[in-house]
């Protein structure tokens, strides 16, 4: 009922994709013609059942081809716990192999293609982690979320940068107490200009790493511009990401100015959970999306 509703359809409209795959793709291809590239994400993460698995995993691949049909960067972003993680790490291997398989066999234009895992709670870390990396030794081009409120990052950073990987730097937002992660935003904040830093070092330009800068905090993204142009860092070198909705005139803005841009844009029945969390994190937007809810009801 809520998501049928006038506000649902606000809500849908400023934060997901649209339903399915070629409705995202769709969303991506206007997106470009403005200067900004998509991930695309299908919504639907810690699933344990074969048939919920299955679907998820198709719903990736259709994303894929989606993508690649459209000319856009065949960017798509996959939880490890919707695609078989809490099966098995066998069935999450073979699931995330033919994903990759059909995204390696589709990524032959320009853009920057990935199969972008993202990172979830503490206790998948390793396992995404070790995907990532099987996922590369076969070739594909496979990147990893990095959250910089956990202590282990600098470290897991470390390994990344001397392979060359692309990684997603987010700030985290999965709960974890002070014995796994940082809990003050200044101290967040810190360590993400910091592990930011690391991603822009000599050592990692010449390593081939591409990073992406997932924040919506203009200080920090304006520190990171700084950091990049003092290091010699090309403009199309390394990117920013943001969320779909949550604050798309700076992605404008980002991209007017020349800097790489990318949206994460999901897609799905499944949105309502999704978009009330991203209400959760900016309220002031209630506001607005209650005219809207007018208007379309």
């Amino acid at each position: 009922m809520a998501q049928s509703a006038g506000l649902g359809r606000a809500l849908a409209h400023r934060y997901c994709g649209g339903a399915d795959a070629q409705a995202a793709a769709d969303t991506a291809l206007a997106l470009r013609r403005q200067g900004i590239a998509c991930s695309l994400f299908h919504l639907g993460e810690y699933v344990r059942s074969p048939l919920e698995v299955e679907r998820n995993v198709q719903a990736k691949r259709a994303a894929v081809a989606a993508l690649a049909a459209a000319g856009l960067d065949v960017h798509v972003s996959v939880d490890p716990t919707q695609v078989g993680l809490l099966q098995s790490p066998a069935v999450l291997s073979h699931n995330l192999r033919r994903i990759g398989t059909d995204l390696a066999a589709a990524a032959t234009g320009p853009g920057r293609h990935a199969l972008m895992l993202d990172m979830e709670d503490a206790g998948v870390t390793d396992a995404t982690l070790a995907a990532h990396a099987e996922l590369r030794a076969a070739g594909m081009p496979a990147a990893v979320t990095l959250q910089a409120y956990r202590h282990r990052t600098a470290d897991d950073l470390s390994g990344l940068v001397r392979t060359g990987a692309m990684v997603r730097l987010v700030k985290g937002a999965f709960p974890a107490g002070p014995g796994l992660a940082l809990q003050r935003r200044q101290d967040v904040a810190a360590a993400y200009l910091a592990h930011a830093r690391t991603l822009l070092s000599p050592e990692a330009r010449r390593a081939g790493v591409y990073p992406a800068f997932a924040t919506h905090d203009t200080g920090l993204q304006q520190a990171i511009v700084a950091v990049a142009e003092h290091a010699g860092w090309y403009r199309d070198a390394y990117e920013f990401e943001m969320l779909l909705g949550a604050r798309d005139e700076v992605a404008r803005s980002l991209a007017q100015d020349g800097r790489r841009i990318r949206l994460y844009v999901p897609f799905g029945a499944d949105w309502w959970p999704y978009a009330m969390r991203r209400v959760g994190e900016n309220p002031a937007t209630l506001r607005v999306l209650l005219r809207g809810g007018r208007r379309h009801g």
